[in-house]
């Protein structure tokens, strides 16, 4: 049977799309094209914004109407929160956020026997974390490695809590020998990642923390990068940063997700922390990881946001001196506290904020990378672009390179200047 995958949204979908494409391979099928005739479908969905969830009906029609004998799968967020509004597009095989062993069993026979079938449990329920494989089929130079699922947060704008049910968490033996053997694969980086990899190892109530985690991955593969998803700000603490900056092949990038430089908005936002918090973790980054680029989250138009909150909030980031942001404007989510909210903003002005946000954060961006100019790096290349090989240093810039056969080799390069969304080097 012939197989074609198209995933939306983060890094756990892209990891367990990968996941899933292994499987299958190893029963003996092929992976084509999304755009080509094929026996199967798979969506892997996403529900982060109500664009996402119109991108995944878009996809459904699409396939349908490419081979409307093929079996069509959907799985993932939007699956899981809104399975009524995918029974209308006549999906052959439906599931939500787990199962993934289940849902490729009746994949394959809804392909050979025109099976249907669908299975969306309540996400409140307690679940178990369902390991999957790591890594990837094609020629990689990055693999991502899931250790948690689910988020026990409940930030008033966000809908995954209620698509991922509960955290739940990757034994650390499990993760050790999952960095081994990528390691042995010949991955030179390995991206920790989860729903909210801060969370780790919560539930157990036994003093597992993420810092006991990463130190173990950290020693287990000691030849690969280990690089971090996004994290939670109270994570870092004298202690993280104590135990973890001892070890080389751990990334110094960091991604803190704030959401909101304004106190008054993150506890609208529900969020944990506030402004000090935040900026204490940023100033205990900076001392132990040196020259460390700090990356982070800003939703901008969050039902209420006063001009001087998002003054704030842009005021905000300067201090803390990000070397990159990503920006989104408030999406309205359907069954979250915030959708209720008054005085939500108009998307003009959202729009017009994240205009605005956009213009600091390339000024951020471009005085961090300016701060590399002259600097040695070791960069690991993946691909060519334009005719250059390009790459990522440790703490994430983009590297363009000359150079010949560098793919998934680690080279030291000599940063010369500012160089489209990144820097140029020599090597």
């Amino acid at each position: 049977m012939r197989f074609a995958f198209y995933t939306l949204g983060c890094k756990v979908n892209q990891y367990e799309t990968q996941a899933m494409q292994q499987i299958l391979v190893s029963r003996g099928h092929e992976l084509g094209d999304i755009e080509e005739i094929c026996d199967g479908y798979i969506i892997n969905t996403c529900t982060v914004t109500a664009m996402s969830d119109k991108k995944s009906r878009n996809f459904i029609r699409r396939v349908r109407k490419l081979n409307p004998d093929a079996a069509i799968g959907v799985c993932g967020c939007y699956a899981q929160v809104a399975p009524e509004e995918l029974r209308e597009l006549d999906v052959d095989v439906l599931i939500g956020t787990e199962g993934r062993m289940e849902f490729l069993d009746r994949m394959e026979l809804a392909v050979r026997e025109k099976q249907k079938w669908e299975k969306v449990e309540n996400s409140n329920l307690p679940r178990m974390f369902e390991q999957l494989p790591a890594g990837g089929l094609a020629e990689r130079t990055r693999a991502l490695l899931k250790v948690e699922d689910g988020c026990n947060n409940f930030c008033s704008y966000c809908i995954i809590p209620y698509a991922r049910g509960r955290v739940r968490s990757l034994p650390l033996d499990a993760a050790v020998a999952e960095a081994k053997k990528l390691e042995e694969n010949g991955y030179r980086e390995i991206v920790i990642n989860g729903i909210e990899i801060s969370s780790w190892g919560m539930e157990w109530k036994d003093g597992s923390t993420l810092t006991m985690l990463l130190k173990a991955i950290c020693e287990a593969a000691p030849q690969t990068r280990i690089r971090l998803g996004s994290l939670e700000p109270r994570t870092i603490t004298e202690e993280f940063c104590k135990t973890l900056s001892v070890y080389p092949n751990l990334c110094p990038q960091f991604h803190l997700s704030l959401q909101s430089g304004s106190d008054t908005v993150l506890k609208r936002m529900n969020r944990k922390y506030d402004t000090a918090r935040y900026l204490e973790s940023v100033q205990l980054l900076y001392a132990y990881f040196p020259n460390c680029a700090v990356t982070t989250d800003l939703i901008v138009g969050f039902p209420g946001e006063t001009e001087q909150e998002f003054a704030e909030s842009l005021a905000f980031l300067e201090t803390c001196r990000l070397a990159a942001f990503h920006i989104f404007p408030y999406s309205r989510r359907k069954g979250t506290p915030a959708a209720k909210m008054p005085d939500q903003i108009k998307n003009v002005e959202k729009q017009a904020r994240a205009e605005r946000a956009a213009q600091v954060a390339q000024r951020l961006e471009n005085a961090f990378r300016e701060s590399l100019i002259g600097t040695e790096q070791d960069v690991l290349f993946e691909q060519i672009e334009d005719g250059f090989y390009t790459g990522h240093t440790p703490n994430y810039v983009k590297v363009y390179a000359e150079g010949e056969d560098l793919h998934n080799e680690i080279r030291r390069v000599r940063v010369t200047e500012l160089f489209k969304d990144g820097v140029k080097g020599t090597i």
